[in-house]
């Protein structure tokens, strides 16, 4: 993948990772309608990529901050929005965080200042998240007169009804440490560590199998909402395809020979 043309994003390939760089850092990348249809273009494109193309997504965000959560004027616009509207705007930015979720390659966040309302969505969507240890998050929503409405499916998933009934309820700011601690985040790092320790996580991918990472992350997805007759079919098709698909069987040649196998980057 070339670099694209974006307007609000900076989006760049280097063997096999797809870089997602926010790229408003006047408004600490906040959202707007621009913003929201360029990620979903992006992230589509990745989809749409040959399987085992893009090996994984780093998502940051220039400037001081990764994401303050929504522009100020697009705000400001929503004012005069008649319910249709509010409905299909809405449903914009359900979409963008559906396609992150699903993104087939895993997507690595890097969080550095303020990850707020949609930006702490963000964090959600992702995989694994790296965050540096000043940075802060809030699902501030109610301080506004809304909820985190669209983003909850994702947020629930990851971190459960007990710490949203807290964080949601008092949309309250909190620091990367209780982030950490409610599994929002992963890995909290000093600032000048943060570009090292987001390598790191990225060599790891690369050394593991891409198929057998997408098939993992789709089994995240779809195993809890199983019955068990269901979740043993699923498991154990899914294991025998990768025992019998080329990487697997390279995996496992690779092993006993002793050597890298040939998808390690």
């Amino acid at each position: 993948m070339m670099h694209h043309q974006f307007e609000h994003l900076k989006v760049w390939n280097d063997s096999g990772v797809t870089h997602v760089r926010l790229d408003r850092p006047d408004v600490h990348n906040a959202f707007n309608r621009k913003l929201i249809e360029e990620l979903h273009h992006a992230f589509q494109a990745i989809e749409g990529q040959t399987p085992g193309t893009v090996r994984a997504v780093v998502l940051s965000g220039s400037g001081r901050s990764f994401c303050a959560g929504a522009d100020i004027n697009w705000m400001r616009e929503s004012l005069n929005f008649t319910r249709e509207e509010n409905i299909a705007d809405a449903t914009r930015m359900a979409e963008m965080f559906a396609i992150i979720d699903r993104c087939p390659a895993p997507v690595v966040c890097r969080v550095h200042g303020a990850a707020l309302g949609g930006g702490a969505g963000l964090t959600a969507v992702s995989d694994i998240v790296i965050a540096e240890d000043g940075a802060r998050f809030a699902f501030s929503e109610a301080k506004l007169g809304i909820a985190p409405a669209v983003i909850s499916p994702f947020v629930l998933r990851k971190i459960g009804q007990s710490h949203a009934r807290s964080l949601f309820l008092t949309a309250e700011r909190f620091d990367a440490a209780r982030a950490m601690q409610i599994g929002l985040v992963h890995r909290v790092v000093a600032l000048d560590m943060l570009g090292e320790e987001v390598g790191r996580v990225v060599k790891e991918i690369l050394s593991s199998s891409p198929l057998a990472i997408t098939r993992a992350k789709q089994l995240i997805a779809r195993v809890p909402s199983l019955s068990p007759e269901d979740a043993r079919q699923t498991t154990t098709e899914a294991i025998a395809e990768l025992r019998t698909s080329t990487e697997g069987q390279e995996g496992l040649r690779a092993f006993l020979e002793k050597r890298q196998p040939e998808w390690s980057i």
